[in-house]
């Protein structure tokens, strides 16, 4: 395992239906403003409050990338990445033009992709009708990270990781390890997932979804809210972080299935505390050194206990905080869209209060943060949980003691 190498954090981007850049989100965040509707781009018969982005459906604001919008254009779940990878781009100083001279890699999670964006070509195949292939060729235009390594004309590795829940944390563990590893300079890396009708009538049929606007940890919370989105992080070298400003660091990641049940977290624990273990052993750190945690907090009965038994047992002392309630579940994004607000809250040296959180549940034994809380220096601890029994968890530093 690699200690003591730092991966830098030089910009990071994100787009949920919080809003369409990291400060935008975090003042919602800092209201507390939850205000989910329902589904607008594609029909339910049960309606039920989800997180939409608003953007616009269309490709113009991409017309400054070096690579061409293929004619029949991208799926919205790839175009939530662009939008974020555009602003943590800006932000860390990176011009179009200079990627295509570098090692640049892209690793992006995602839990469904677009894989499931076209429901009506199915429908249509299937029932002998004519359909236009264009919706072909938008899907094989639309994998996420060869649709960004395309656009932005690199040359690095590109992976696309799907772990359900996990996505977007284990693609930036990975990408910190080509850090370390040489394997590339800079890399974008993060995670996005867009909402469609099969996702929802999926977690409908698991009846997870929350008639009102969800509560992680609450006592009377009802499950959780879908929601989508993107979050992205440039990561590059010490040598090449040195020449400019930098957000943070990488410290540690790790990453442990517990093999408990397809869509339930071990009521142990148990593949948490051999995540967090891995994490803390790549940081070379101890849970002391942990300032606060971003919560998974989906706002599921099943999810809420087995983290706040781990919050208990493992971290007791320690603040944490729990942001779906402004931005919904984001499946395969979550996890990097959390590390960035994580991330966010270190530099800021403050949590937020926990949006929908009101009343304590006493079989939990412990709560988020409800108020405006202050936190010191040290690591930030991101954590997801996925169906299929994964758990992975990032640490993460200002590098203000490098």
């Amino acid at each position: 395992m690699d200690k003591g190498i730092p991966v830098y954090v030089t910009g990071m981007g994100c787009i949920s239906a919080a809003g369409l850049t990291v400060e935008e989100n975090l003042a919602t965040l800092d209201e507390g403003r939850q205000d989910p509707g329902f589904p607008v781009l594609f029909p339910v018969k049960k309606q039920m409050p989800v997180f939409m982005c608003a953007i616009a459906e269309t490709d113009a604001v991409f017309s400054s990338l070096p690579g061409k919008m293929p004619p029949h254009g991208i799926f919205r779940t790839t175009k939530l990445a662009l939008y974020a990878t555009m602003e943590a781009l800006q932000a860390a100083g990176l011009a179009y033009e200079e990627l295509a001279a570098l090692r640049v890699g892209v690793c992006l999670g995602t839990s469904v992709g677009t894989s499931l964006a076209f429901l009506d070509y199915y429908i249509s195949y299937h029932a002998g009708r004519q359909h236009p292939s264009g919706t072909i060729h938008t899907y094989l235009n639309s994998n996420p990270a060869l649709a960004l390594a395309r656009f932005l004309s690199l040359r690095g590795p590109v992976q696309t990781l799907t772990n359900a829940c996990s996505s977007g944390t284990d693609a930036i563990g990975t990408a910190a390890g080509w850090i370390r590893s040489g394997l590339c300079d800079i890399a974008i890396c993060g995670g996005c997932d867009a909402l469609n009708q099969i996702i929802y009538c999926g977690f409908s049929s698991l009846q997870l979804l929350s008639p009102e606007p969800c509560r992680p940890f609450d006592k009377n919370r009802k499950g959780l809210n879908l929601g989508e989105g993107a979050g992205i992080m440039v990561l590059e070298t010490a040598e090449r972080s040195r020449s400019k400003p930098i957000v943070g660091r990488i410290r540690g990641y790790g990453t442990a299935t517990d093999a408990y049940h397809l869509t339930a977290p071990h009521p142990e624990a148990r593949g948490m505390k051999k995540a967090l273990e891995q994490a803390l052993a790549q940081a070379d750190a101890a849970v002391s050194d942990i300032a606060f945690i971003n919560a998974h907090g989906t706002a599921t009965v099943t999810n809420d206990i087995a983290e706040s038994l781990f919050f208990r047992t493992m971290l007791p002392q320690t603040p944490f905080v729990a942001t779906k309630g402004c931005t919904g579940h984001t499946l395969g994004a979550a996890g990097a869209v959390e590390a960035v607000f994580a991330m966010a809250h270190l530099n800021r040296r403050r949590l937020p209060a926990s949006p929908g959180f009101q009343e304590s549940d006493p079989e939990a034994g412990t709560s988020p943060v409800s108020v405006t809380t202050g936190v010191g220096n040290g690591l930030a601890m991101s954590q997801s949980l996925a169906f299929g029994g994964n758990n992975s968890i990032l640490l993460m530093d200002t590098g203000a003691f490098a």
